[in-house]
């Protein structure tokens, strides 16, 4: 088959081969189902390491059902949940949470795809009114959908914000893994360190193969989460095939070094900074003409204006998304993702076709 190399999301990359190997390693003879196997024991023991003994681990298929069930179990039937107009759970999860979960999404303005304390004061004037859904969590996400970074003091604040007003803290942590390889901190330094009380940990997007979790850190956070969690059909039966792709990105290798989730993060990073720093070069030197970006490049996403014929003409040899209207009706805001084996040869192409295009 035609290599096929696309900027358009790390969800198109293959599984990283350490990964597939763990899966192959854990299909021998038979375990017990649902979970009750040594795989996911293993994987209990690794989150706990990395983000506290008060961690429990529980783990799902997909993304958009880790956020469902962790909201599901955090809120009673009346609750709602408060999130950046951005986020996944209001934009890109074709209303699951509301359709499965029964959960009203609270949509507020975000700032490069962030928001802050503000939004939890917004919202706290409804508590108690028996008119309004009760915004009884409050949800970011980090990375976020524009790839941009929450400090942990940032997220310390949206936390703090929520708990003084009764309200939980939910992280979609579909990209954790890059938000913890660009700041250079430990993944509990994102979450239990700084008042987050449960989070969905990505691993798809980071070389597995299907394989989330939801992490519930805060007990009291949430009730009945292994109930919903089989209710709302994301319990594997063959639950440790799951458990081992996110054994192989957690467990450290024997030399003491960064364990796999760290290190394709990491090099997924560099490869959009590798992007990122030639285009801005491009665009300083009038070497292309007619790009803007839109967004800093924090982790290992890109979203650039373009016009809309030069974003068709590029697409048609290195695939990707469009992501919002440009500023004027003839452009676009594309998204150029890297993943883990995005190479540095893939980068050098898309570089050649864009000073191609808008040369």
């Amino acid at each position: 088959m035609t290599a096929f190399r696309s900027f358009a999301s790390d969800n198109h990359a293959g599984v990283h081969p350490e990964v597939l190997a763990a899966v192959g390693a854990a299909n021998t003879d038979h375990a017990v189902a649902y979970g009750e196997d040594p795989w996911t024991a293993r994987l209990d023991d690794l989150v706990r390491e990395e983000l506290g003994d008060q961690a429990v681990t529980y783990p799902v298929f997909n993304g958009t059902g880790a956020n469902v069930v962790g909201l599901s179990a955090m809120l009673p039937r009346w609750g709602a949940v408060v999130a950046g107009e951005a986020s996944h759970v209001n934009a890109d999860e074709q209303g699951a949470p509301e359709r499965v979960g029964g959960i009203k999404v609270i949509p507020v303005p975000s700032v490069l795809g962030k928001i802050g304390p503000d939004a939890v004061l917004a919202n706290a004037g409804a508590l108690g009114n028996v008119h309004h859904a009760q915004p009884l969590a409050v949800l970011i996400t980090q990375s976020t959908e524009l790839g941009t970074l929450y400090t942990p003091a940032e997220i310390r604040a949206v936390a703090d914000a929520a708990h003084d007003h009764g309200m939980r803290l939910f992280l979609d942590g579909a990209r954790l893994a890059n938000a913890a390889a660009a700041l250079d901190v430990p993944l509990r330094a994102l979450t239990t360190d700084v008042g987050v009380d449960a989070l969905s940990l990505g691993g798809t997007k980071n070389g597995a193969m299907a394989a989330e979790a939801v992490v519930l850190l805060n007990p009291d956070a949430a009730d009945g989460l292994a109930y919903v969690r089989k209710g709302q059909m994301q319990l594997a039966s063959k639950m440790r095939y799951v458990s081992a792709q996110l054994v192989a990105l957690l467990e450290r290798p024997g030399d003491g070094g960064p364990a796999l989730w760290r290190r394709s993060a990491q090099y997924a990073n560099e490869m959009a900074a590798r992007l990122r720093s030639a285009l801005d070069d491009d665009v300083a030197s009038g070497r292309v003409r007619d790009l803007a970006f839109v967004a800093p490049t924090e982790v290992n996403a890109l979203f650039v204006a373009l016009p809309r014929e030069a974003a068709d003409e590029i697409r048609r040899s290195h695939p990707f998304y469009d992501f919002a209207p440009g500023p004027t009706p003839e452009t676009v805001v594309s998204r150029w993702m890297c993943a883990w084996d995005t190479t540095s040869d893939d980068v050098a192409r898309l570089l050649e076709t864009v000073r191609r295009v808008l040369g």
